[in-house]
Order: structure tokens, then C-alpha cells, then sequence
């Protein structure tokens, strides 16, 4: 009875065990599936947030494309889940079939040995096994083998209970895992209703647009000059540290060695110092945090596309547009010197960080907390993201990356 109840005992505890394990993939695949959610749920936010005003229609249909994106994300990654655990099911399943034929082989073994004893016991009693023995030498043997043989039955049967708790702890995670599989086929029903929801309030807003097209189209040309200003001012500062840069490496006297050189011609020259930044920089591509605090969703992409809902829309983005509560705060992406704060109209104060030959520009701040010669670390505020009250508090992080003189796509150095 004493046995019976380690046994029960033990077969709960496997069964706990085994009910909270997920393989390694299970787990990365929950684990991305949680940060869409995150993304979607962020997004919803920003939506509620944001009101029907003419100035944002074009921002709350890229939200409306994000979300979508995102969801459709967390279907797929529902249904690689599901497949993963089918697997996991298979391979339970045939671990129980392969447990259970060694159970019985087990079985089968004590058995045989028992029938054996008792036949033995019945002929002859083990006193006068042992006595019976032709010599001392053989008597000792004997009694060696009746330990054994007695010892060996005692591990078999202690087997065959350990081998019983293992198939009861399998069958216990192949119940718990077939849950987690229905669990994971209803999320996603669920989560197809909400895409269907989300694709018909897209169309709604597509429509709306489509109404007001020479408003927008309007809109979209202002917005354009404003970001070809900015862009003029940005090339134009750059080119003035550029020259500065070069000015001071040619201005050593007594022949010595400059001590700024560029890695190519006509570009910044850069102290061993600025060089190793820059290297730095470098080897963190896809590494970078985001340029805000908190939660975010991305509104424009970089470079000249199409706008995939609305054919008279055609956009030009020199860095990456992200949408994000009131009241947070623009971060430096990695260790620099702050070399420019400037005013730009409508992209209000912008802030330029140089790491090296790379620099990174954050715009449409309200507040800025760093100034021209400042050295930041990864990750300090610099400014305060500009909310506009006329237009439901829509904020707004404009920013972008260049190397030299030559912008590059932000989103593939930017850890997401």
C-alpha cells in the first residue's frame, strides 16, 4: 500500500512536469505570436487615439495596413504552432506505444521468473537447494544466485512500476498537449474574425479617401516639400562637417601624419577614435534599439512606393515615420556626439547624432534635451516627440540614417 501511494505520488508530480513543458520551437513561436499581439494592440491604441480629421486619414490606413499585416502575422504563426504540436503529439504518441511494449516485455519477464520460483519452491525447499550442493564451493554459488536471482526480481518489478509512472506522465502531457492544440485552433477562428473586421473597416476608410483625393493629394504635396526641406538642410550640414573634417586633416604642420582620414574620397575624415565608433556602429546593424521609449507602430516606410490601397498615392520617405503615444521621448540608437540641433517648419527642432562616418537624425521634437557638442549614450533621451493638438494628439518620430552622404533604410538596423 505504501508503495502504492509513492507511485500515485509521483505520477502526479511527472504529470505537472510534463503538463508545463513546450519544446523549444513551441516556445519562440508563442513567444513572436505575444509580440504581435503587442503590435496590434499598440496600434488599436493609436487608432482610438487618433480621430477622423482630414489630416490623418492617410496615418490611420497605414495603421489600419499594419494591423492587418500584424494579424495575419499571428494567424500564420497560430497555425505553425498548431503544427508543432501535432508533431509533439506523434512523437508522445509513439513514445506511449513504445513504453507500453517495453512495459509488457517487462511483464512478461517477471512473470516467467515467478512461475519459475514457484515451481521451484514447490519441488524443493531453498535450505535444501543450498545443502544439497556437492561441495562447499558449490553451496556458496548457490546462495549467491538465489541473492541475485532475488535481488534481480526486485529491480524488475521496481522497473516496471518506474516504467508505468512514464507511460502515465506521457498520456498525462498527450491530454494536456491535445488541449493546448484546441486552445490554439479556436484562437485562431477568433483571430480570423477580427482580420475579416479589420480588412472591412480598410475598405471603409479606402473609400473615404478616395472621396476626398484632391484634399489629400494636397496634403501629401505639402508634406513632400516639407521633407525635401528637411532633407536639403540635412545634406547641407553634412556637407559642411565634411569639409570641416577634410579642412582639419590637411592642417598639420611639420609633415606629420594627419589625424583624421576618410574611408573614401570626399567623405567625413574621422579621428582613430571616430573610426572605431564607426566600426562600432557597424557591427551592431539589426542590433539597434528603437529611437523611442515604449510602444510604437510604424506609419511610412523608407524609400519610393506605392501606396497599396490607394493607386493616386505615391510616396517618397528619406527615413522611417513612427507613431507612438504622447508625452514619449526620442533616444539616441547608440553612442555619438551630438553635431547639429536646427528648426525645420513642420518637422519642428530635429536633432543629428554622428557615430563616425554614420549619422542619425530624429525629428519633430517639441523639446530638446541635448545641444551641439553633447556626447550621448545608447538609449538617452534627447528630445521630447512633438504632439500636435490639432490633430488628436498624433505623435510623430521622424527618423533617419545616413552613412556619409548616402541614407540608408533604417528598419534593417533597427533590433525589432
Amino acid at each position: 500500500m505504501r508503495l502504492f501511494w509513492i507511485t500515485l505520488l509521483l505520477s502526479c508530480v511527472l504529470q505537472a512536469a510534463y503538463s508545463q513543458q513546450k519544446s523549444p520551437e513551441v516556445q519562440r513561436l508563442e513567444q513572436q505570436r505575444k509580440e504581435a499581439l503587442a503590435e496590434i494592440e499598440m496600434t488599436n491604441k493609436l487608432l482610438k487615439e487618433t480621430e477622423n480629421t482630414t489630416k490623418n486619414y492617410l496615418n490611420r490606413l497605414n495603421l489600419l495596413g499594419n494591423q492587418i499585416l500584424q494579424r495575419k502575422k499571428v494567424i500564420r504563426l497560430l497555425m505553425q504552432e498548431t503544427a508543432a504540436i501535432d508533431q509533439e503529439i506523434t512523437g508522445l504518441r509513439n513514445e506511449i506505444s513504445q513504453l507500453e511494449k517495453e512495459l509488457k516485455q517487462k511483464q512478461d519477464n517477471y512473470k516467467q521468473s515467478a512461475q519459475r520460483l514457484q515451481r521451484r519452491a514447490n519441488s524443493q525447499d531453498k535450505l535444501l537447494f543450498v545443502l544439497s550442493a556437492e561441495n562447499f564451493s558449490q553451496s556458496m554459488r548457490r546462495m549467491r544466485y538465489l541473492r541475485e536471482f532475488a535481488y534481480w526480481q526486485k529491480q524488475q518489478a521496481q522497473t516496471i512500476v518506474e516504467k508505468q509512472k512514464e507511460i502515465t506522465a506521457k498520456q498525462a502531457a498527450l491530454q494536456q498537449t491535445r488541449a493546448e492544440k484546441q486552445e490554439l485552433l479556436n484562437e485562431r477562428e477568433t483571430e480570423n474574425k477580427k482580420l475579416v473586421t479589420e480588412e472591412s473597416n480598410q475598405k471603409k476608410e479606402v473609400q473615404q479617401l478616395n472621396k476626398r483625393q484632391k484634399e489629400l493629394q494636397a496634403q501629401l504635396k505639402q508634406k513632400q516639400q516639407r521633407a525635401q526641406a528637411l532633407n536639403r538642410q540635412i545634406e547641407k550640414l553634412i556637407a559642411e562637417e565634411i569639409a570641416r573634417a577634410e579642412a582639419a586633416s590637411k592642417m598639420q604642420p611639420g609633415g606629420k601624419e594627419p589625424t583624421r582620414v576618410a574611408d573614401s574620397k570626399g567623405g567625413y575624415a574621422m579621428t582613430k577614435a571616430e573610426k572605431q565608433l564607426s566600426d562600432d556602429f557597424a557591427s551592431n546593424r539589426g542590433r539597434l534599439p528603437f529611437p523611442l521609449e515604449g510602444q510604437y507602430a510604424i506609419v511610412g516606410t523608407f524609400g519610393e512606393q506605392q501606396h497599396a490601397q490607394l493607386k493616386y498615392v505615391r510616396m517618397n520617405n528619406s527615413g522611417i515615420d513612427i507613431q507612438t503615444s504622447p508625452g514619449t521621448d526620442a533616444c539616441a540608437v547608440f553612442n555619438g556626439e551630438v553635431t547639429r540641433v536646427f528648426v525645420v517648419p513642420g518637422y519642428n527642432n530635429s536633432v543629428i547624432v554622428r557615430h563616425g562616418n554614420y549619422l542619425t537624425v530624429y525629428s519633430n521634437l517639441s523639446q530638446v534635451y541635448v545641444k551641439a557638442g553633447d556626447k550621448v549614450k545608447t538609449r538617452q533621451p534627447i528630445g521630447r516627440i512633438f504632439s500636435d493638438n490639432e490633430n488628436a494628439n498624433e505623435t510623430i518620430l521622424h527618423f533617419q540614417l545616413w552613412k556619409e552622404k548616402t541614407k540608408l533604410n533604417p528598419s534593417p538596423w533597427l533590433d525589432k
